[in-house]
This record gives structure tokens, sequence and C-alpha cells, in this order.
């Protein structure tokens, strides 16, 4: 008798091949919200504690929370500079357009409807 064929069939899996394929499955990307990001960076800025040990409770890449830390100290300018306001004006601006603009549409439409007639 062939001794492949007197053997167990089922493979024997390493340990390190089991671990690399369970590690595989778990790489999801995860997708961390604004206030999540904001904390964790706040965090960094504040340097209480080192960006490796904020990596390790928040189980996130040191390099990813560098990265939130200078989106935060790049755009923290922004809060002061009144682009809010100009922002705000200019939004109250289109929604007025629009209204007369709907109601300049209403118009056409029962002017047209009156004249279709029945």
């Amino acid at each position: 008798m062939d001794k492949w064929l007197s053997e167990d069939p089922a493979p024997k899996i390493p340990a390190a091949v089991a671990v690399d394929e369970e590690w595989e499955m778990s790489k999801e990307r995860r997708k961390h919200s604004p206030a999540f990001k904001a904390k964790v960076a706040l965090e960094a800025v504040k340097g209480e504690e080192t960006i490796a040990q904020l990596a390790a409770r928040y189980q996130v890449h040191p390099g990813q929370i560098q990265a939130w830390k200078k989106t935060l100290l790049e755009g923290a300018a922004g809060v002061f500079n009144g682009n809010q306001d100009k922002r705000k004006k200019g939004d109250e601006v289109l929604i007025a357009q629009l209204y007369q603009q709907i109601g300049q549409l209403k118009v056409e439409r029962d002017f047209l409807w009156e004249r279709s007639g029945p």
C-alpha cells in the first residue's frame, strides 16, 4: 500500500499559519468617528502620555495618532478666523434666493394651469 494513502488525510496546519489566518480575518478597516479622532488628538497635544501609550490604550497605530494631531493643529486656526460667520451669511442669502425662485415657479405653474383649462 502507498505510504501517502495510509497517512491521515487531513493535513496538519502549523500553529504559525493558523495565527496568520486568524490575523488576516481580523484585519478589517475600522472607521473612527470625528469625535474619537478629536479626543485622541487632543490627548496627544496635551502630552501627558506618549504617543505609544495612547496607541496602546486606544488600539490605534501611532502614525495615525500623529496624523490626527497634525490635522488638529493645522485646522485649529480656522476656528478663530471668522469664516463661519461669512459662510452663515452666504447660506442665508442662498436660502432667500431659493425661496424667491420657488415663489416665482409657483406663480408660473398656477398661470399655466389656469391657461390650459379643464
